[in-house]
């Protein structure tokens, strides 16, 4: 058993897991079209994070390096000794921090626009959107999360809404975005120290991402892997599954 929710594939045995950590406001399901493309050549374990989703109330809600070490518990829970890890916005500072804490459990690293990399953040979207309950005003923010020609995904808005009608949800995320700031600005990763480690790191961005700039993933050390999309935004697990999934299992392989 583990505190944090997390949903399992059966998947091929194939070596060690693709651990997949959404971003700030999810849930796992923002997976759901990337899984397919790794479901059948390996297990995969999508977590909810901390104060998020099914994890709400099981575990202390926090920052990401509060969700890092819940993860690492859990996956020791879950008797996973390494795995492979991609993280989203949040989940990929999570990842990052796992990586950072505990590099011999870390097999890959893909990071999808994480936080973390640069003092630039949109933190006027991201505590409207902690502080949003109903479904039109959550499908007006969101529409600035993605491409300008990416449309919203159907049932998005309303799923989210759901999620967030739970005691406590709202709470807990009004708490949780004020940690990934000091003051204004982000929280920033130790991005050499990471690039040093034993493990190979992707970073995948989109040019139109208005939440944490294209330019966090300029200039970074010649050891991290940078992709780039033009016209993708901030939710690339929802605009560009098939590439992610590529991305991610060409790092586990």
């Amino acid at each position: 058993m583990t505190s944090l929710h997390v949903s399992c594939s059966s998947g091929r045995n194939a070596g060690p897991p693709i651990v997949l950590l959404h971003g700030f406001g999810s849930d796992h399901r923002a997976w759901r079209d990337v899984r397919p493309f790794l479901d059948r050549d390996r297990q995969v374990l999508a977590f909810d994070l901390p104060g998020h989703g099914q994890s709400l109330g099981r575990s202390q809600s926090g920052n990401a390096g509060i969700a890092a070490k819940a993860i690492l518990q859990s996956l020791t829970d879950l008797d996973i000794e390494t795995a492979h890890l991609a993280g989203h916005s949040m989940g990929g500072a999570a990842a990052a921090l796992i990586a950072l804490m505990a590099p011999e459990r870390v097999r890959s690293l893909t990071l999808l626009a994480p936080g973390g990399f640069g003092p630039e953040v949109n933190h006027r979207l991201l505590r409207r959107f902690a502080a949003a309950s109903d479904e039109a005003e959550i499908a007006l923010l969101l529409e600035q999360f993605f491409g300008w020609q990416n449309p919203l995904p159907a049932g998005l808005a309303a799923e989210l809404a759901e999620m967030r009608r739970v005691d406590g949800q709202l709470a807990a995320l009004e708490g949780i975005v004020e940690t990934l700031f000091d003051g204004d600005v982000q929280k920033i990763l130790p991005v050499e120290k990471l690039a040093a480690g034993p493990f190979p790191v992707k970073v995948v961005w989109g040019t139109q991402d208005r939440v944490l700039p294209t330019r966090q993933a300029h200039k970074l050390p010649g050891r991290i892997a940078v992709h780039i999309f033009e016209y993708a935004g901030h939710m690339l697990p929802y605009e560009i599954p098939g590439d992610v999934a590529h991305l991610i299992a060409e790092n586990a392989r």
